[in-house]
């Protein structure tokens, strides 16, 4: 019975910018729970058939999509292609996300309102059209990604942070108007993980790597994988009376205000 709370067999679920990065490892865990993937990108064709290539190596059943999530015309689009010739949507993992790392008295307006666009509504564009399905069918997981700014302030990443702030209350508004429907809306917080944007930080001891590890409790950086077991959790019947809630998959970096203690 507990192994069932757990099970995606039969589930359809999209994960949009998951040709890599965070939002692939989610896919992968979504998968190996035995979910149909769906994968969104939007750069190139190529570099989503070569992520769809990954997942099929690891036996994982996987579809790609091509289109810009902050397209409206594009998603409805794409979304009705996706139920037509895959099938019902029942998970939906908003992960597509840029950032611009510049001081907010230097950012061009320009800057500011794509990131907002993307990393905000985004989110809005592609549950408003996924859940009328899930409202027909009285069921449905949605996960938009959050952030940790979604509750700290750091420099150079203002309009980050200002849309995954929005961001954590859309999650909430979604729950509050969609949880009569029996759909399931919150969100994952990831904290600092070690990714290939990461990387130049992490290596020849630069001092951001041993901030990070001395301000996580768990002493290190996130693995990819790490997301993998909230994303199982809020997609499975696991989370049925989970509504409205930000998971903060970050090591403990939240829970505490200063450098863990050694004694």
């Amino acid at each position: 019975m507990a192994l069932k709370l757990f099970d995606l067999k039969g589930k359809i679920a999209l994960v949009t910018g998951a040709t890599h990065g965070l939002g692939q490892a989610m896919a992968i865990g979504l998968g190996r729970a035995g979910a149909t993937l769906v994968i969104n990108g939007a750069s190139s064709q190529a570099k989503l058939d070569n992520a769809i290539a990954e997942y099929k190596a690891l036996d994982l059943n996987a579809y790609g999509y091509l289109f810009d999530v902050t397209d409206e015309v594009s998603v409805i689009k794409n979304i009705k292609r996706i139920e037509h010739e895959i099938g019902d949507i029942d998970i939906l993992v908003n992960n597509a996300g840029i950032i611009k790392r510049t001081p907010l008295e230097d950012m061009d307006v320009s800057d500011f309102e794509q990131v907002i666009k993307v990393d905000l509504v985004s989110p809005f564009i592609m549950s408003k059209h996924v859940v009328k399905g899930m409202i027909k069918r009285k069921k449905g997981k949605i996960i938009n990604i959050c952030s940790m700014m979604s509750e700290l302030g750091r420099d150079t990443v203002g309009a980050y942070a200002a849309a995954k702030g929005g961001l954590k209350m859309l999650t909430r508004n979604m729950a509050t108007e969609w949880g009569k429907y029996n759909i399931q809306v919150n969100g994952i917080g990831p904290g600092y993980f070690a990714t290939s944007q990461t990387a130049p930080v992490r290596v020849g001891g630069h001092p951001f790597n041993e901030f990070i590890i001395d301000r996580t409790p768990a002493g290190r950086w996130g693995e990819p994988e790490d997301l993998q077991g909230a994303a199982i959790f809020l997609s499975t019947k696991a989370s049925d009376f989970v509504n409205g809630q930000i998971i903060y998959v970050d090591g403990g970096i939240l829970a505490t205000i200063g450098k863990p203690s050694n004694e």
